[in-house]
């Protein structure tokens, strides 16, 4: 069963994008941040991914606002979902997923079953997927999935290369692109899917592992800081770079 009263908890970008995304499909019974706006909830999308005990507040009071049977999908770019689930006191509804905000751009999005998840929830979730046009794939339930960890050890890379002076913002991109193919360079990737969920995924990546190679680069955690998260905020490594170069003569 399609669940048709859906709530989306978050304030970042992926949770705007899912809600269009579900009414433009003819969602008509889906809402952002409010439970009483909804009749019947049979599914709750959390999506907060940088702030973990904002994320632990989120969970504890979607459990305690709708019925102790209702799927609760929530993001797990930066833990497990295993770990979100249990600050649950029924963790098996929770499913956790992983994807950026420009997920409409493709068609897959990833799922990964907490240990203590009902297998019941699984096909719900691929259900409510497949119905705005998104498969799933079942992976593993580790720290920032597979395309969302993968994708942001590259932008990682990229910011240490350029705070290392190797080539400016443009020619890293450019170099990228042509190098690869890529549609994208990687600096420009982040902009269009949040350098905030990008610090999200190595800060999850370096607090499970706590390896070097995942450690965030500075430049990363320096423009989550000043709010430069890139295509929402309308800031980001390009204008930090024009900034630099226009106003401080850097």
């Amino acid at each position: 069963m399609t669940p048709k009263g859906i709530v989306v908890i978050g304030e970042n970008l992926l949770a705007k994008e899912l809600v269009h995304s579900f009414r433009r499909r003819g969602f008509n019974n889906v809402v952002l941040n409010d439970y009483q706006a909804v009749h019947d909830v049979d599914a709750v999308i959390e999506t907060s991914n940088l702030n973990l005990e904002q994320k632990k507040r989120n969970l504890k009071e979607i459990e305690a606002n709708v019925p102790p049977e209702v799927l609760i999908l929530s993001t797990t770019l930066a833990l497990t979902a295993t770990e979100a689930a249990s600050w649950l006191e029924h963790p098996e509804r929770l499913i956790g997923f992983g994807t950026f905000s420009n997920f409409h751009e493709g068609q897959l999005i990833e799922v990964a079953p907490a240990l203590q998840s009902d297998p019941y929830y699984l096909k719900i979730v691929e259900e409510l997927f497949r119905a705005i046009g998104q498969e799933t794939e079942v992976v593993q339930d580790e720290v920032g999935l597979v395309y969302p960890r993968i994708l942001s050890m590259i932008i990682n890379e990229a910011a240490f290369s350029l705070i290392e002076g190797t080539a400016s913002v443009e020619d890293i991109d450019e170099a990228m692109k042509k190098g690869t193919n890529y549609p994208s360079g990687p600096l420009e990737w982040a902009e269009k899917i949040g350098i905030d969920d990008v610090y999200a995924v190595l800060y999850g990546l370096y607090r499970n592992h706590g390896e070097e190679r995942y450690r965030p680069a500075p430049l990363i955690r320096k423009l989550v800081h000043a709010g430069w998260t890139g295509k929402e905020s309308g800031k980001g490594f390009y204008y930090m770079q024009n900034r630099l170069v226009k106003e401080y003569s850097i």
